[in-house]
């Protein structure tokens, strides 16, 4: 059986070195946004964990969607090697599936909600700035455009009030970030 350590140490090791770190950090971040909800921690974890497994080299399929493949992956290659019951199943399926920013549709869980938020929080604020930079390539006005467009695309979409808390706080320090960085790339952005 696969356990949630099995699939963190999985994460590590296939994640190039962003996928563990990515999801620890939204673990952290769903703690707190999401203190005052009633929502499963073991299905959560298992979510987190798997929610960008169609982005690693070892799962990816050209023109299948990340978090589609995710879903995939999860669901015929992990999820029924492990203990969790069918229902907790589904909630792990549906919150990866629907975690993507550019999702629009509704999600229906809390799961799959605290996953969608923290995620997105995950996006903004210097690290946000830095995971664009660290994607590549090396082209400061290309890189720079990616970070504005999907900050601006996470505007408006926090429902939970901790979660629009803290993307307000990275809104802001993101503009100052960015405001520096085309003060000091001399009109080259």
């Amino acid at each position: 059986m696969l356990t949630l350590q099995t699939i963190e140490a999985m994460t590590r090791t296939d994640g190039e070195g962003w996928g563990q770190a990515h999801a620890r950090r939204v673990l952290v971040l769903a703690e707190r946004i999401g203190a005052e909800l009633a929502y499963d921690r073991e299905a959560f974890a298992f979510a987190v964990m798997l929610h960008d497994w169609g982005a690693f080299p070892r799962y990816r399929l050209p023109g299948v969607d990340h978090a589609l493949r995710s879903r995939q992956v999860a669901e015929w290659e992990i999820l029924p090697q492990t203990t969790l019951s069918e229902d907790q199943r589904m909630l792990v399926l549906d919150a990866i599936e629907l975690h993507d920013y550019r999702d629009t549709r509704p999600v229906a869980t809390p799961e799959a909600l605290l996953l969608r938020e923290a995620d997105f929080l995950d996006f903004l604020g210097v690290i946000g700035i830095a995971r664009e930079f660290a994607w590549g390539p090396n082209d400061l006005p290309r890189c720079y455009e990616r970070i504005v467009a999907r900050r601006d695309a996470l505007r408006g979409r926090f429902t939970l009030p901790r979660a629009q808390a803290i993307a307000e706080q990275r809104f802001a320090t993101m503009q100052a970030t960015l405001d520096l960085l085309v003060d000091e790339a001399l009109g080259e952005l």
